[in-house]
């Protein structure tokens, strides 16, 4: 399992050029989890924007990324202007396209102010660990398993939502944080908090069909993902991360995800389209 120090290795680029990055992924095998590339063409974008901050983020993930091989990040300056700046960004394994990714940047500005408010729910430390709820159910996986489960995972996750194949309601929640203390640079938490924002988003749209990641035929993945950021936030403190699904249809599902902060602030706003394919035979 990944552990926060690592994951604040692959946060950190290598420049190749003025606007050209190399990342490297988490490790492992199979495919790069959407969050880190998401995440990492953020931070590759920031090398390029002096003051601004990042309100919104809009990209597709154009084929599956290799884990086990780093990544090119090619940072395209589209506008720099007065109050917004624009980028694009293009992320290459084996020179392939595997994630196509815009972002603004906005001056910090004071302005009118209103959101809906955060419903109530349970203080995180009145929520079950998501991953001592792992560690119960693959608790007859071995030894392995079990290790890498409880070798401290870079993002906390508390939730009492099922994680199994029963069927549910189309809506998810969880408090989320940082595992480890970070320092006051507001773009390493913006990178954080879009990292996160791909955590569990498809298993919203599974769960009015009853499947789960390891469903029998089942095929997923993210086709695409839009992040908006309201406000700064703090993300060593806990946020509430919560998902809905207005509809599955044409082997896709669509996923839309409110994160508030631990003082009911509402932070940022996330929408999400993937592909779920059940194949019977």
């Amino acid at each position: 399992m990944v552990t926060a120090q690592r994951l604040l290795e692959t946060l950190t680029l290598d420049r190749l050029g003025d606007d050209v990055f190399s990342a490297r992924s988490e490790g492992g095998e199979g495919r790069i989890f959407g969050g880190q590339v998401v995440a990492q063409a953020l931070v590759a974008a920031y090398g390029t924007v002096e003051t601004f901050l990042c309100n919104s983020l809009h990209a597709y993930f154009v084929r599956a990324g290799d884990a086990a091989k780093p990544i090119r990040f090619e940072v395209e300056r589209t506008r720099d202007g007065g109050s917004f700046s624009n980028r694009r960004v293009r992320a290459l394994q084996d020179g392939l396209l595997i994630f196509d990714f815009i972002a603004s940047f906005h001056a910090p500005a004071e302005g009118l102010e209103f959101q809906i408010p955060m419903p109530g729910r349970p203080a995180p430390e009145n929520v079950p660990s998501f991953y001592e709820q792992r560690l119960k159910v693959f608790a007859d996986a071995g030894p392995a398993v079990a290790a890498a489960l409880a070798s401290g995972p870079p993002i906390e996750v508390r939730t009492a939502d099922p994680q199994d194949e029963a069927v549910g309601p189309p809506a998810r929640e969880s408090w989320v944080r940082f595992a480890a203390p970070i320092g006051a640079d507001q773009r390493l938490h913006d990178a954080l908090l879009a990292y996160v924002s791909d955590l569990n988003l498809l298993a919203t749209a599974m769960r009015p069909h009853g499947l789960h990641w390891h469903s029998r035929g089942l095929q997923s993945a993210s086709l695409d993902h839009a992040l908006w950021f309201h406000r700064p936030t703090n993300f060593n403190d806990w946020h509430l991360f919560l998902t809905d699904t207005p509809s599955t249809a044409g082997t896709r599902g669509m996923v839309r995800g409110s994160i508030y902060n631990i003082d009911g602030r509402l932070v940022a706003t996330v929408a999400q389209e993937g592909l779920l394919r059940l194949r019977t035979s």
